[in-house]
């Protein structure tokens, strides 16, 4: 069956020249540990007005592949075969001619804008930059353009914006600039590496919103790095996927997501939980069954959270919560960045005063308690963190990581200690040689599973688990996934899980708490809220889950879109103006 996609697909394939172009690109990396050889052969098209994802996991090669197009690898990188951007050989001009092709002809869109923007410059100035390095515009003209390129992407109040500072933006704001950036000298194509990763669901879907009218309106090629799959549904004409250096399939989108040939796409596809599928996917097994008569392990009653400010009035964070987390029971807390999530898992722990109302954890009130209290308290508590790169210490082996808690809270002899820790490796299903490694020695998502193991050593009854899966590939987050409900059957303990994720709040929560700036916009099971919303709070945020089926995502779109109409919200596209491209 050929649908309007592959017809409009083979129409921008078969009428115009590849903007970019991989022809057996070969890349060896020279290590003092010998040769590691990142990409394979790989040969690839990207033309005018097309959207190519390359999809695999971390370490596969899809960031090295494209970054041999912007030539920006190390100088210990050996590149092989022939990489073409809009009619030049980028392996053989010379620096000064590939400075020009950069911006003229190929941008990038960084996966942190955070690290991609210069924190002492002003966005302003940072615009103007690349327009008059490339002769685009300069002075007073370039900064109307830059003024013209803000309001292109969507960001209100652009002549004030320009005058502000990085830090001074959300997070999509940032990003926003940073699509700004890649558009101000009109290039041919943009690679956009995981343009979406560190978003929010809302902030994501407009985004690609942004992305998707860019490609229309300038015929920019898109190459998108990503290892979402609901954002390559959303997004993309072709499909690469890639696995340790090789492309093993291509297609269109439909061809690969609604009938993948290849083992390892199989895989892909079954590690992506999907909304409203709720329990039981991915094999892994979420009981409804929570006593009713259960104890409280949060009982939260009109939670005030403030921040003091220097000069000004208190930041209210939190205001007027109540929510309530019993013993064996998973509660999913949803929301945008900002809505609060974290700083009520933070005052959970202790770490962060509540302002006023009542917080009682484990049937204490913690406003009352000492510290010597507090810390009794804490070893009941367990905690992961969003980043395991940052909440473990790099000096320290893994086995001493894992065990710290015990040490602290004087747990144990060292023989007992060693004993718990190898349970824990073997429970979350990591190799007992890992003990003696650091942690800068294990991937991503080994270090989330010691992070894990490590909130589990006390055997606590309660456990906040902040964003664990954020950072992570589908398939080791369905693995984390797996354990986690797994360990959740066995220990039995209280779960407060915040994530912005809602088909994983699906697949593993009995309750859902909604956020929206510090309030509590809706709660109730997990069928009344995710199933059956009744705020358009709640609707928004589920409307924007992008989902890995690219008819069902585009029936989602449509409907998004409409939604938001009827909320009297602006649909985000790029908006033409003067722009001349």
């Amino acid at each position: 069956m050929t649908t309007q996609a592959d017809i409009s697909s083979q129409d921008v394939t078969s009428n115009s020249e590849p903007v970019l172009s991989f022809d057996n690109v070969d890349v060896q990396f020279g290590t003092e540990f010998g040769t590691v050889h990142a990409v394979k052969g790989v040969t690839l098209d990207v033309h005018p007005g097309e959207v190519v994802a390359v999809v695999g996991e971390s370490g596969s090669g899809k960031s090295v592949t494209s970054m041999t197009a912007l030539r920006l690898l190390p100088k210990n990188a050996r590149i092989n075969g022939g990489v073409m951007v809009s009619g030049h050989d980028v392996q053989s001009i010379s620096d000064r001619a590939m400075r020009r092709v950069r911006g003229d002809d190929i941008a990038m869109i960084f996966q942190e804008p955070m690290t991609a923007l210069n924190p002492v410059l002003t966005i302003g100035a940072q615009l103007t930059e690349s327009m008059e390095l490339h002769g685009v515009a300069s002075g007073k003209a370039a900064v109307k353009r830059a003024v013209e390129l803000l309001d292109m992407v969507g960001i209100p109040d652009p002549e004030r914006r320009v005058t502000q500072y990085p830090h001074e933006l959300s997070g999509g704001q940032r990003q926003r600039v940073v699509i700004a950036m890649a558009i101000s000298c009109d290039p041919k194509v943009i690679v956009a590496d995981e343009p979406t990763t560190a978003l929010d669901v809302t902030v994501q879907a407009d985004i690609l919103d942004l992305l998707r009218s860019l490609k229309d309106k300038l015929n920019t090629g898109i190459l998108l790095i990503t290892h979402n799959m609901g954002v390559v549904a959303d997004m993309a004409d072709r499909v690469a996927v890639m696995f340790k250096g090789e492309i093993v399939e291509q297609g269109t989108t439909e061809e690969v997501l609604m009938n993948p040939q290849h083992a390892y796409t199989k895989v892909l596809l079954g590690s992506v939980p999907r909304l409203g599928a709720g329990r039981g996917q991915m094999g892994i097994t979420v009981t409804d069954d929570v006593d009713p008569d259960a104890e409280l392990a949060i009982d939260l009653r009109n939670l005030v959270i403030e921040y003091q400010r220097l000069g000004k009035t208190p930041f209210r964070a939190v205001d007027d919560v109540s929510f309530k987390v019993k013993q064996g029971e998973i509660v999913g807390l949803v929301g945008e960045s900002g809505s609060g999530k974290s700083t009520i898992g933070r005052c959970a722990l202790g770490l962060i005063p509540a302002a006023s109302g009542e917080f009682r954890l484990l049937g204490q009130d913690i406003a009352q308690m000492k510290k010597s209290e507090l810390k009794a308290l804490r070893r009941r508590i367990g905690v992961i963190f969003q980043d395991p790169a940052a909440s473990l210490n790099p000096r320290m082996p893994i086995g001493e990581c894992i065990s710290e808690p015990m040490v602290v809270h004087e747990v144990g002899d060292r023989k007992q200690r060693e004993d718990k820790v190898y349970e824990l490796l073997d429970a979350v299903q990591l190799p007992r040689e890992v003990y003696n490694r650091y942690p800068h020695e294990v991937s991503g998502g080994q270090r989330q599973r010691i992070s894990v193991a490590r909130a589990l050593t006390l055997d606590p009854e309660l456990l906040v688990a902040d964003e664990p899966t954020s950072a992570l590939d589908v398939s080791v987050q369905a693995k984390v996934l797996k354990i986690f409900s797994e360990l959740q059957a066995q220990y039995g303990f209280a779960c407060l899980f915040v994530s912005h994720d809602l088909s994983v709040v699906d697949l593993l929560s009995h309750q859902v708490v909604v956020l929206q700036n510090g309030k509590i916009v809706e709660k109730g099971t997990r069928e009344q809220v995710l199933h059956n919303p009744q705020e358009d709070y709640t609707k928004r945020l589920i409307a924007a889950a992008p989902v890995p089926d690219p008819i069902e995502q585009k029936r989602r779109r449509d409907e998004r879109h409409d939604l938001l109409r009827s909320l009297g919200d602006e649909v985000v596209e790029l908006k033409m103006g003067d722009h001349h491209s």
